[in-house]
């Protein structure tokens, strides 16, 4: 049974290293996210450290519950995840960081545990992006937003383009 599916597109979630120990939580990872090496997901094996012992006795240690993973997603090397974690799309997790809490997406996070650095764009372009949702188009219209995509976001653009793959004013 596999505890880790990715979307298409997701390059290296085949070499994530996962801890899992019988607790049913599973890791879901979106489209286009980039996986580097030594990725880490503990789905489980949280010790009840409200408990006199935090042995577990007669009990299977427990999880938090799913990993999140959203679309456009960079993890760089050495990053960790615990279980119960949801990282939003567009978001970007620093190399050897250890997270324990949820990252808003297009957010920058980095350290043990890791904290907020900074946002990857304003706030118009993230609400903008998050609307585009550019990982869902077929992948001809990706192709063709090739130069937009692999550049600095051109705000003008990207309202055009939200106008015409969403067909709703913004």
């Amino acid at each position: 049974m596999s505890h880790i599916n990715w979307e298409t597109g997701t390059y290296g979630a085949d070499k994530i290293e996962i801890f899992q120990w019988g607790e049913g939580a599973k890791c879901y990872i979106g489209k286009y996210c980039s996986v580097a090496d030594h990725v880490k997901v503990f789905l489980g094996g949280d010790h009840h450290v409200n408990w006199v012992s935090t042995f577990p006795h007669r009990q299977q240690n427990g999880t938090k519950g799913d990993i999140r993973i959203g679309n456009d997603v960079w993890l760089s090397h050495g990053v960790t995840i615990m279980s119960g974690v949801t990282i939003g799309d567009g978001a970007i997790i620093a190399a050897n960081s250890h997270v324990v809490k949820n990252v808003e997406p297009y957010t920058i996070v980095g350290g043990n545990p890791a904290k907020y650095i900074k946002h990857r764009f304003s706030g118009e372009v993230i609400d903008l992006l998050l609307k585009l949702e550019w990982w869902n188009l077929s992948g001809n219209d990706i192709n063709d937003m090739h130069d937009f995509l692999c550049a600095e976001p051109d705000l003008n653009k990207l309202k055009e383009l939200v106008e015409k793959f969403k067909k709703s004013p913004i």
